[in-house]
């Protein structure tokens, strides 16, 4: 541990494994699944209850706590001055069948780091917050991330506010509900300075485990669209309608996707291509299809490749649209975020110092640290899930790879509250 100061070794020392283990199971009771994940959609009531017992754990070593328009919620341990303050955090909402450790580890990991601080006695110059960003899932309201794109400005509060889930429940409604559960909060205003920023959070993929490692050094996170793409036919009776003067929008679309596949293909396994919803109508046996729905998720790291494949989508589907009509709209567009250096050396050292195995890798998923990183320094850590696995309820990780990423995270903190 050579290539950290005292104050940081200090603070990763006093990372409890067994504390934070705990920690993870009681949160995980809020929205249990009988299946052992969690259902847990932002502002819902066992949304309240996650961040109820956030602010009891605040409580319990005297650090403040405050929640913004959106309903993010910050922990602050003081510092010796009120300059920008170094943060961490993720958030705790859930997929409807997610699992314990998406976010909520960036959460209470962040927690038991910033405990392992104050248990340490180690002082910072700058105050260290911990944050839970609302609604990052998208689960229930859309878009995702969408706390920290509000606070980063790259998503306008007055149309987060006006979302409405499948049961016609508008954000605003649900908001001042969550907001209003903890009527004496102190409130903040965005944005805020950040002196830098380091997310904690399972890998969502298998490359450490594949590759028997402990922490992963992100560097970045691969650009993202998404495209809802409708096809317009002609329904005809299937046994009298020739096949040769037909609007078949099923089969325009199957074309579609074929080609799209083809567009796609990449010996390196780089590009990410998925068609994750495929809607018939009418769906009936004996009618030739009129109109079909579908989605397209298109991502990638390198931002030219990116801009070049996610701005071919519309011609390719256009070109095979078989004598159907069709309209491509994009509906989400982020572009690849390149993390800090200095972050990203900080997370290294801190690995190689703590003498974990680790690489620095990519992140294939969205994360609240996309969006921060436009507002200062910031970097994420990454440890390993079981197989892989995540949004579903089998989503594990292990509690020694928990324990190594909080006190990666602890070390972190240190240092950027004392850069």
């Amino acid at each position: 541990m050579s290539a950290m100061n005292e104050q940081s070794r200090a603070a990763a020392r006093a990372v409890d494994e067994a504390r934070l283990w705990r920690r993870m199971m009681d949160m995980a009771r809020f929205g249990a699944t009988p299946a052992g994940g969690v259902n847990r959609a932002a502002f819902s009531p066992e949304d309240i209850q996650a961040r109820k017992l956030l602010i009891e754990w605040a409580a319990e070593f005297g650090f403040s706590t405050a929640s913004d328009e959106i309903g993010n919620l910050y922990v602050r341990r003081a510092g010796t001055t009120d300059e920008a303050p170094a943060v961490t955090g993720s958030h705790l909402d859930s997929q409807p069948k997610g699992g314990k450790f998406d976010g909520a580890y960036g959460v209470v990991g962040g927690f038991e780091a910033l405990e392992a601080i104050e248990r340490a006695g180690v002082e910072t110059r700058r105050p260290i917050e911990v944050v839970a960003w609302s609604n990052e899932e998208g689960g229930r309201f859309q878009p995702g991330a969408m706390g920290s794109a509000v606070f980063a400005g790259d998503f306008a509060l007055e149309d987060a506010l006006m979302a409405v889930d499948t049961n016609g429940v508008v954000l605003r409604d649900a908001l001042r509900e969550t907001l209003d559960s903890t009527p004496a909060m102190a409130r903040r205003d965005m944005p805020h300075a950040m002196a830098g920023y380091v997310e904690a959070h399972i890998e969502q993929g298998p490359r450490l485990e594949n590759d028997n490692l402990t922490i992963g050094v992100v560097s970045g996170v691969q650009g993202l669209c998404w495209y809802r793409v409708e096809v317009f036919g002609a329904e005809a009776h299937a046994g009298t309608a020739p096949l040769k003067g037909r609007k078949d929008a099923l089969k325009s679309a199957v074309t579609m996707v074929a080609a799209l596949e083809q567009l796609m293909a990449d010996e390196s396994d780089t590009v990410r291509f998925t068609v994750g919803r495929f809607e018939c109508d009418p769906g009936a046996p004996s009618t030739v299809p009129g109109h079909v729905l579908f989605t397209v998720d298109f991502r990638h790291p390198d931002l030219a490749t990116f801009v070049d494949l996610g701005g071919r989508i519309k011609g390719v589907c256009e070109a095979n649209a078989r004598g159907s009509e069709v309209t491509v709209e994009r509906i989400i567009y982020s572009e690849p975020v390149v993390f800090d250096a200095g972050v990203i050396d900080l997370v290294r050292g801190a690995a190689r110092a703590l003498d974990l195995p680790h690489m620095e890798m990519v992140s294939g998923a969205g994360h609240d640290a996309m969006h921060i990183a436009g507002l200062c320094p910031a970097g994420m850590i990454f440890v390993p899930c079981e197989k892989g696995l995540s949004h579903n309820e089998a989503e594990s990780a292990s509690a020694p790879d928990l324990a190594a990423g909080a006190r990666v995270l602890a070390a972190c903190l240190v240092g950027l509250a004392n850069r």
